[in-house]
């Protein structure tokens, strides 16, 4: 009768009160099925009845005790998850599957494979067996243990079924293989954004994020609206979701969506997903560290354990970042250059863009355990240099220019390369297409006022070379400058403080001679010649002695 009711069959009303009424009637009789319908009326707080996890354990034990199958996996699910009063206890969880699997009941099989898959519960991690209880699931329509076999099209067709009855997470998932062109459905954004939001209006969190991502994107013939993204990345977010967490954290670090820019808030939601095992917000959260940002402390070796955690998860930018601090020694590792190339060729063969050109410099330079392989090296320049990488169309540009790794000697592609870089505010290349203008190389005219903005460029931007080249300019009054000794020694100056020696030398003679509004002081000018010399520099050693130190 409590069933006729709750579905308003056999000539009843559709009455959930009225069904609360006669499962409890039927359940205090021990009937089985109506103390488990009573114990789902309890979970999901239906009929009239508080939503109440306990009360909904003990109806699903009564019902469990006498065999009856579905209690028993409700039972499992209820100690997996540690529900209604009960302690987390996978092995427990796991009895209970086993006895409503041996019964039939398919979301229990699918639940102990998952087990086996896994190795939870005190079960070995066994693939065969969890193929076998996935099968047994699969052969009953059981759409997630038909995804987990591989047999996408036959789970489609079961979500279809369930979506179609308005099960939200059916709904979800036949969104994802719309997104995705799985299960033999064509790639198709906008039916996957009205999947996503018929199940993200009955509150579920991964439809709401994805949802909140196609408003972020503009897919799926929504139109661009961070505010609307913003909107259901809360919603995701409120409810645990932690991909939706990190994407909430990033609209508050750029203060989209209506937000202010706040970086503690970013903070916040990204410690929340990062603890959840999500890796961009572990990478996001170990950058926090790094630079001190969000309210955090500058904590180096806080940065290294966050993208470690993510970089052992996958992530690229996290593998590319933990080899830099390999490489550099920091956040308490030991410098090893050995470990930077591992984590850079992880990255790299990801397409990560960062890591193939430090990669390639590795292979240059035979450092890290890798042979000097300029082949190499220019592979992965120029992987790095497809994707717009300014560092690696610079580094290209210059093996172009000598002719290295295979390449012929090319002063027209080092140029093209150059400017590609340069274009993207890149002061190395900046520098040395002011070198290619200065010389007319490389397909350029001899145009010494082109020379002179390109240095400008790279110099503001600290390159030591470009503010000494600049230096020169001015000096000689080149590309339209004017005469300027003062000017010249400002930009030496910058140079010499950057340990470039030609600068130090220009230095020393000024000081030396008393030159561009500088006083005329020996000791000064051998400083900054005994700087130029420890680095080699003949011209240094050559004054040093004329001076006689």
């Amino acid at each position: 009768m409590g069933v006729g009711y709750k579905n308003g069959e056999g000539g009843l009303p559709q009455d959930e009160r009225a069904a609360v009424e006669w499962y409890r009637k039927a359940a205090d009789q021990g009937d089985a099925e109506a103390q488990f319908n009573l114990g789902v009326s309890y979970k999901n707080g239906w009929g009239g009845l508080p939503q109440d996890e306990g009360a909904a354990v003990e109806w699903f034990r009564k019902a469990a005790d006498q065999g009856f199958a579905a209690a028993q996996n409700n039972l499992g699910v209820s100690y997996k998850n540690g529900e209604g009063g009960l302690p987390q206890d996978e092995r427990a969880a796991v009895e209970w599957f086993r006895k409503a699997a041996e019964q039939g009941l398919a979301a229990a099989q699918y639940n102990l494979g998952v087990r086996y898959k896994n190795g939870e519960g005190g079960l070995p991690q066994d693939e065969r067996a969890a193929v076998e209880w996935f099968r047994k699931a699969a052969e009953q329509g059981d759409a997630n243990a038909q995804f987990l076999l591989g047999d996408e099209r036959a789970a489609v067709e079961w979500f279809r079924k369930a979506a179609d009855q308005g099960f939200a997470a059916a709904q979800y998932n036949l969104g994802v293989s719309y997104e995705n062109g799985e299960g033999g459905l064509p790639q198709d954004e906008r039916a996957a954004v009205e999947w996503f939001r018929k199940a993200a209006e009955q509150g579920h969190a991964a439809a709401q994020n994805n949802l909140g991502v196609s408003y972020k994107d503009g897919k799926g013939g929504l139109p661009q609206d961070t505010r609307a993204a913003v909107e259901w990345f809360r919603k995701a977010a409120e409810q645990g979701n932690a991909h939706a967490q990190y994407n909430l954290g990033v609209s508050y670090k750029n203060g989209e969506g209506g937000l202010p820019q706040d970086t503690r808030a970013a903070v916040e939601w990204y410690r929340k997903a990062a603890e959840q095992g999500d890796a961009e917000a572990q990478f996001n959260l170990g950058v926090s560290y790094k630079n001190g940002k969000g309210g955090l402390p500058q904590d180096e070796r806080a940065a290294v354990e966050w993208f470690r955690k993510a970089a052992e998860q996958g992530d690229a930018e996290a593998q590319f970042n933990l080899g830099v601090c390999y490489k550099n020694g920091e956040g308490g590792l030991p410098q090893d250059e050995r470990a930077a190339v591992e984590w850079y060729r992880k990255a790299a063969d990801q397409g990560f863009a960062a890591a193939q050109n430090n990669l390639g410099v590795c292979y240059e330079d035979g450092s890290g355990g890798l042979p000097q392989d300029e082949r190499a090296a220019v592979e992965w320049f120029r992987k790095a240099a497809d994707q717009g990488f300014a560092a690696a169309q610079n580094n290209l540009g210059v093996s172009y220019k000598d002719g290295k790794g295979g390449l012929p000697q090319d002063e027209r592609a080092a140029v093209e390369w150059y400017r590609k870089a340069a274009d993207q505010g890149l002061a190395a290349a900046q520098n040395n297409l002011g070198v290619r203008y200065k010389n007319g190389e490389g397909g350029l005219p001899q145009d010494e006022r082109a020379a002179v903005e390109w240095f400008r460029k790279a110099a503001e931007q600290g390159d030591a070379n470009a503010q000494f080249l600049l230096g020169v300019c001015y000096l000689k009054g080149e590309g339209g400058l004017p005469q300027d000794e003062r000017a010249a020694v400002e930009w030496f100056q910058k140079a010499a403080e950057q340990r470039y020696a030609a600068a130090q030398v220009y230095l020393g003679c000024y000081y030396e001679n008393g030159w561009g509004g500088l006083p005329q002081d020996e000791r000064a000018a051998v400083e900054w010649y005994r700087k130029a010399a420890d680095q080699g520099f003949a011209a240094a050693q050559s004054s040093l002695e004329r001076l006689g130190c």
